[in-house]
């Protein structure tokens, strides 16, 4: 059995898109952040970084119990554990997979998160910040408007690699920028959109 730790923020919600996708069985586990429960030992014991997602998995490689934190590893690893075709087999096909995985992970959720903060939520008035993260945002999804010309999803079929990048697409890429200057990006979100998966993941709790 999986247990899912998270909360609603990008990396949340890319963690429990991942799990409904997966097919496998899971139990959600709020994480909640407002209330810092993120410093719980208990939670520490799971994810040193005191971050959310992580998840433990009663029946990892070999039997064994397994902890696991960052999303781009728990997509990884879901992905191989599920043998949906998520994270593929093929060694071709996973070199174009980690491609867009990392750069989901590493860069665009990074600099997502710090245009959430200085353009939508701080309270403090920086111009020049705000005036950076959105043309870096900007950038960003004009790089996968793009790849998404010639390509219906990230990395050939529909994979990890859209996974990681999705969650901050919705989140910032349709109600904070508008997709009207990414018609690429928004074809693609919007098929994503529609799966019944992303439908179950993005519900509150």
């Amino acid at each position: 059995m999986i247990e899912l730790y998270t909360w609603m923020t990008d990396n949340g919600y890319k963690a429990r898109h991942m799990a409904e996708e997966s097919g496998l069985p899971y139990v959600l586990k709020p994480v909640n952040l407002r209330n810092k429960e993120q410093f719980a030992p208990a939670f520490l014991k799971i994810s040193p970084g005191h971050k959310i997602p992580a998840i433990v998995d009663t029946e990892g490689p070999g039997g064994q119990r397994i902890t696991l934190c960052e999303s781009g590893a728990i997509l990884k690893y879901l992905g191989e554990k599920s043998a949906t075709g998520l994270y593929p087999s093929d060694p071709v096909r996973r070199v174009a997979v980690d491609q867009w995985l990392f750069y989901g992970s590493a860069t665009f959720t990074t600099l997502a998160q710090q245009f959430g903060h200085w353009v939508i939520r701080t309270t403090e008035d920086v111009p020049p910040a705000k005036k950076h993260y959105e043309a870096v945002l900007h950038d960003m999804l004009a790089t996968l408007d793009g790849h998404l010309a010639t390509n219906d999803y990230m990395a050939g079929g529909y994979s990890v690699a859209d996974i990681a990048i999705y969650a901050d697409v919705h989140v910032h890429g349709t109600k904070d920028i508008g997709l009207a200057l990414f018609p690429n990006v928004k074809r693609w979100h919007d098929a994503i959109a529609a799966r019944p998966a992303v439908v179950r993941a993005w519900t509150p709790y």
